[in-house]
């Protein structure tokens, strides 16, 4: 599908239940969970969507997501709302202590701690299917944009440029769009903080919750199911000093720091049984707070715009969220300017919140306390999530 400039804006046909506005060229760098939500939810408005993605096809970094009902609600407006809760196991999350001992807040119900957990490859195919392939580039490396009165002129890698009406970085934590939108805004290690993560055939595990042990040395993790032949295990460390051996005996050693008298036996046989080749094991980096998310015709969404640290396990659902925002204000205010700056006036004021419960919940210092900063934060993100 071509994507220009000189193209005049003609109305999109009406959608009951949509928002319609004269069509606009929208190119997306980054084919991941945001950016391919970003394009059909923008394709539901009357964009003419192009995703480039670096990789040579659409893939999921990843194990596995877990979608919030504020995610849940933006999937219900495209249409596979459905379709991505059959995929997925939902969780009613329970915390433990090293000992075994369930803990939860008092003062929350079962609605601040479930969500459905899905494996990343089935839902970035499902969006792929959603926007259509032929909207889609693989291989396609963007190495920068030349921002003008009229449109932005997207460079990539194999000389081509592609003009059109706005630009949408959803490149991640290394996001090269904002790297040329905010100069100096390369991701930066969260010092000592490493994650190990796997999905393995599902075996004889308990089903029934979500098993999250906050352990000794700022250790964390667990299992659950993420669909019905499959289990995720993952374990997390601040502070996690060297690391020696291959992956599975780091992770291994980690996971004893949730383990005592027989209690997440299941855990550690998973790790010890889970191929070495098929464990990720990543550094954690992060994107520092910004000074301006967008420019007149380039916006930054998910983690591009505000990567953080895993752990409060809702990084996907706050990006889609972005999304849900971006194309409200975008279908109610014909002056893209001035959309964006409302978009990003926004998220920047939702995520000074979130910043905060995320340092609560990292710093937790027991199963007890991580309970309650932990509910505080999922039911605050909630109650006030934006409307779809």
């Amino acid at each position: 599908m071509p994507v220009s400039a000189a193209r005049p804006a003609r109305p999109c046909p009406s959608t009951e239940g949509v928002e319609t506005l004269s069509t606009k060229s929208t190119v997306i760098v980054g084919g991941g969970l945001v950016g391919l939500t970003a394009a059909a939810s923008l394709k539901l408005i009357g964009h003419e969507v192009i995703v480039l993605e670096q990789a040579p096809q659409i893939r999921a970094v990843g194990a596995g997501i877990g979608l919030w009902a504020n995610a849940l609600r933006e999937f219900d407006h495209l249409g596979i709302g459905p379709a991505i809760r059959d995929m997925g196991i939902e969780q009613n999350t329970w915390f433990f202590n090293p000992a075994g001992d369930p803990v939860r807040a008092p003062g929350y119900t079962d609605s601040d701690h479930q969500f459905l957990l899905v494996p990343r490859p089935e839902l970035n195919n499902l969006l792929a299917d959603t926007i259509g392939r032929d909207r889609i580039r693989a291989d396609a490396h963007a190495t920068g944009y030349t921002e003008t009165g009229s449109n932005v002129a997207v460079h990539l890698a194999n000389g081509e440029t592609l003009h059109t009406d706005l630009l949408i970085g959803a490149d991640g934590v290394h996001s090269h769009v904002r790297r040329q939108l905010v100069p100096g805004s390369d991701a930066v290690t969260h010092s000592g903080h490493y994650a190990w993560r796997a999905i393995v055939p599902t075996g004889s595990q308990k089903a029934e919750a979500t098993v999250l042990t906050v352990g000794h040395r700022r250790t964390r993790g667990g299992y659950a199911r993420i669909a019905r032949d499959r289990t995720m295990w993952m374990v997390n460390q601040f502070d996690a000093g060297p690391l020696t051996g291959s992956k599975r005996e780091r992770a291994l050693q980690r996971a004893r720091n949730l383990a005592e008298a027989g209690w997440n036996d299941e855990l550690l046989s998973l790790i010890a049984e889970t191929p070495e080749e098929s464990i990720l094991e990543n550094q954690v980096t992060l994107v520092p707070e910004l000074p301006h998310w967008t420019s007149t015709r380039v916006a930054l969404i998910g983690d591009a715009a505000h990567g953080l640290s895993p752990h409060i396990a809702s990084g996907g659902t706050l990006g889609i969220e972005d999304v849900s925002v971006l194309r409200n204000t975008l279908s109610t205010e014909t002056d893209q300017e001035k959309a964006l700056t409302t978009y990003e006036h926004d998220r920047r004021a939702r995520f000074d919140t979130v910043r905060e419960h995320s340092a609560a919940v990292e710093h937790a210092s027991d199963a007890a306390e991580f309970a309650r900063r932990y509910a505080a934060f999922s039911h605050w993100m909630l109650t006030t999530a934006p409307a779809t």
